[in-house]
């Protein structure tokens, strides 16, 4: 008698009862390992990866779209079944020379076509003898579509778009939205309805820390062994300036304002599915080096699918980086329940008055988004001008955001 697994769907995190079957990595029938990846399932806070629980052939009870609880049985494992050992290829002397020289030769790759690609796209790969991996896919998840392929074929052009137009047909086509994105799209209406948002604007001179970076950039790497950012730089100002105006690293819980003595700060990051958020936790008693190593580490889980619920969860303030795609200026939307966001954006060189002279200088706009229920209007300026000034003078920044000299001089 066979030896079978159910395997239920495990939670996620806490308060999560239901969860999406975003996408399925294997097919029914197949031999599957211990702990090998098998789907991607989209829950109201990140898009996770559900891992096989044994060895054997899988039988799936869900599909792709399906909306299932937890703990509901997700699929069956027959463990009777074992994969194949996959023999290490030994290649002898001469045989290697052979296998090198086709290499230099231009030998045809093999091509293996990736999980991620729609059955027409997988169809047209096979046929085609195109390399998958070189395939950029422009679908969910960097699914591979049929127009990608396309694209690929024809040197890199996209032969759906030309001169005569991009469009020319009446189609239309319906995707449903995952999970993730629905429940993204209520909390954004939500801050709408329920927060008296405003936003505050100002302008940094990134002349001083633009100077810094160039002269200690190499310098930087070497001794710490990661890249030295503008984000570090904003993270710590921003931290140094939440000490100063607790309000603005608060949020209302009902009738009562919760009030923090650390800065947990949230950095927006992209990733092949969306936005993502993950948190800097304790980035007050982080200095430069640690905070660009904690982003680094962040975004490379948000580009692999690799973050955790934790690791989203919480926060008490928020930055976020529209320069990194051109923005010159933006209001950025709260992320609940945080009261404040600080958005950042491109940096133009533009002229400015310096002493009655008008010289140019790398400008960047930067934008704080608030609630005017628990942060005052004076608090949201005097804030963000105290991020200003301590971007403008980054030395500030080892004092509490105030002047060297006043700190000196005890005033």
């Amino acid at each position: 008698m066979a030896d079978i697994l159910e395997m239920k769907m495990p939670s996620p995190g806490e308060s999560i009862t239901e969860v999406e079957v975003a996408q399925l990595l294997v097919s029914n029938g197949d031999i599957v390992e211990l702990d090998q990846p098998i789907a991607e399932i989209d829950s109201d806070k990140a898009t996770l990866e559900l891992n096989a629980e044994a060895e054997g052939k899988i039988e799936f009870l869900v599909g792709e779209g399906d909306t299932v609880e937890i703990g509901q049985i997700v699929c069956r494992i027959d463990t009777s079944f074992k994969a194949e050992a996959k023999p290490e290829k030994v290649v002898a002397p001469e045989a290697a020379k052979v296998e090198a020289k086709k290499s230099e030769s231009g030998a045809k790759p093999s091509n293996e076509v990736s999980a991620k690609a729609t059955p027409v796209a997988k169809a047209m790969i096979q046929d085609s003898g195109a390399p998958a991996s070189k395939i950029k896919g422009s679908g969910e998840g960097g699914k591979i579509l049929k127009k990608d392929v396309e694209t690929y074929l024809s040197g890199g052009f996209d032969t759906s778009s030309s001169m005569a137009g991009w469009g020319g047909g009446r189609d239309e086509s319906r995707e449903k939205m995952s999970s993730l994105r629905r429940k993204i799209s209520t909390r954004l209406v939500s801050v709408k309805n329920e927060t008296a948002m405003l936003t505050t604007f100002n302008e940094v001179d990134m002349s001083y820390i633009m100077d810094l970076r160039k002269k200690y950039k190499e310098a930087f790497k070497e001794k710490h062994g990661v890249g030295l950012g503008f984000m570090s730089f904003f993270t710590k100002a921003v931290t140094e300036a939440l000490g100063q105006f607790p309000a603005v690293n608060a949020y209302i819980d009902g009738q009562e304002m919760v009030f923090h003595d650390y800065a947990d700060i949230a950095i927006a990051v992209s990733s092949p599915k969306g936005l993502m958020v993950p948190v800097l936790r304790n980035a007050e008693q982080m200095n430069l080096a640690q905070i660009e190593s904690g982003i680094k580490e962040l975004a490379i889980k948000a580009r692999d699918g690799k973050l955790s619920i934790e690791e989203m969860t919480g926060g008490t303030f928020t930055i976020t980086n529209g320069g990194v795609f051109g923005s010159m200026l933006s209001t950025p939307i709260l992320n609940p329940p945080q009261s404040a966001i600080l958005g950042m954006h491109n940096i133009v060189e533009r002229p400015v008055a310096i002493n009655g002279e008008v010289v140019i200088r790398p400008i960047m706009y930067v934008a704080l988004s608030y609630d005017h229920r628990i942060i005052d209007g004076k608090e949201s300026v005097s804030f963000l001008v105290k991020v200003k000034e301590m971007l403008e003078n980054p030395a500030w920044m080892l004092f509490g955001g105030k002047e060297p000299e006043k700190v000196l001089l005890g005033l």
